[in-house]
């Protein structure tokens, strides 16, 4: 019986009868062992059960809600708030002013609120400035979940280059514009 509970406990998936004989051998009775600890394991949190021929130990359906998980699902982070998580880890500390100069819109509360939500982002104290605006920065957890381990390891540009992660429009527009200020010269 012990050895038809350990091959139960141990298996990842169900077990038809035919299956524990592989794993007990045949001198084990299979059907009285399962018979006794259906027996035994009767109205403790876990059972027993047979579906489909297979057997298998399941929660008991009474304690099921005690086990229940809440899940988070994943959450994919819009295209703001990808662009604000780079500025922020590649010119940190900044304001909030400096990243929608550098991104050249507005940012929504929400986008921020979303970064320190996932723990990437904190607020790392004011800016000695008039006004003195709020300064954030990327946290270690924002480290360990893109596998850095500190902010020099961070892509540099020739690393996005060729990675194909740069816009080739954004190259070509910089060549436009190099072009034309040759031009007024």
């Amino acid at each position: 019986m012990r050895a038809v509970e350990a091959a139960l406990f141990a298996a990842e998936a169900p077990l038809t009868v035919a299956e524990l004989r592989a794993y007990v051998g045949d001198r084990v009775d299979i059907a009285t062992a399962l018979e006794l600890l259906q027996t035994d394991y009767a109205g403790r949190g876990i059972q027993l059960v047979e579906r489909g021929g297979r057997w298998h130990f399941q929660t008991a359906p009474d304690m099921a809600h005690i086990l229940r998980r809440e899940r988070e699902e994943p959450r994919k982070l819009s295209r703001a708030g990808v662009e604000t998580l780079a500025i922020i880890a590649y010119h940190e500390p900044v304001s909030r002013a400096e990243i929608e100069a550098i991104r050249g819109v507005q940012i929504s509360k929400g986008t921020l609120d979303v970064l320190m939500e996932a723990g990437w982002v904190r607020p790392a104290g004011r800016r000695e400035t008039p006004g003195r605006p709020l300064i954030y920065a990327t946290t270690p957890g924002f480290l360990a979940h893109f596998g850095l381990a500190s902010r020099r390891d961070l892509p540099g540009i020739d690393d996005l280059k060729a990675a194909g992660l740069l816009d080739p429009v954004d190259e070509s527009l910089g060549a436009l514009e190099l072009e034309s200020a040759d031009e007024s010269d």
